[in-house]
């Protein structure tokens, strides 16, 4: 019951935000949160079953159901907050053009982080390396979404920006991960964005909008 309920509150709210704000800028809003989230949940989800130590699959599945109506609703609450503008989140340690990114990012390194800190002392103990792993990069994705909450909620600096960003820094290519290598080039690795096809059916041009993932964006100038 409760989940139908967030599902129904996160559904009214998005058909509120988006015809209001309707644009290019306010779907890869919502895609990128969404995209996100569902990737933020799987994880979380596979850190419960290294905490538990079970193969069972279910927390993965319930992970990405519920990662995915979070990313929306983060989505939702960047809509809001800008009203369809471009959006700069500025993190403890991380930027980001979306809000979940923040606690994405965060979530990746406190698994990195509590990865290597029990491995280490696995390493002093003589124990399992593969046990250090395990509960360690588990305890850390959870530490580290949390973190990532507080961060992006509560300690960032957020900022919306208009065509003056963007001309500011026009070689910064959109991802999860971007590396500059001067200033006119850039590589960014997964970015949520849209495809637009069109078929001809019966005589008749129909237009068709997906959702997708370009893995790798590499952005030049001159």
């Amino acid at each position: 019951m409760f989940r139908k309920n967030l599902v129904f509150v996160i559904l009214l709210a998005a058909l509120t935000v988006l015809p209001k704000y309707a644009s290019g800028q306010t779907i890869e809003i919502l895609a990128g949160n969404t995209l996100n989230g569902s990737v933020n949940g799987t994880l979380l989800g596979g850190a419960t079953m290294g905490l538990t130590n079970d193969s069972d699959f279910g927390p993965l599945r319930v992970g990405l159901g519920l990662g995915t109506l979070y990313g929306m609703g983060v989505g939702v609450y960047d809509l809001s907050s800008t009203e369809g503008s471009d959006l700069l989140v500025s993190g403890m340690f991380n930027d980001g053009t979306n809000t979940s990114i923040i606690v994405l990012l965060d979530t990746f390194y406190g698994a990195a982080a509590g990865a290597l800190v029990v491995t280490s002392v696995m390493l002093v103990a003589n124990e399992p390396l593969l046990d250090g792993l395990q509960y360690g990069s588990s305890v850390g994705a959870w530490a580290g979404f949390g973190f990532g909450l507080f961060d992006a909620f509560l300690l960032s600096e957020r900022t919306v920006v208009g065509q003056a960003y963007n001309q500011a820094s026009p070689n910064s290519a959109n991802g999860l991960l971007a590396v500059n290598f001067d200033e006119k080039k850039s590589v960014g690795f997964i970015s949520p964005t849209l495809t637009q096809t069109f078929q001809l059916n019966a005589g008749s041009i129909q237009n068709k909008i997906s959702p997708a993932v370009n893995l790798v964006n590499l952005k030049v100038s001159f």
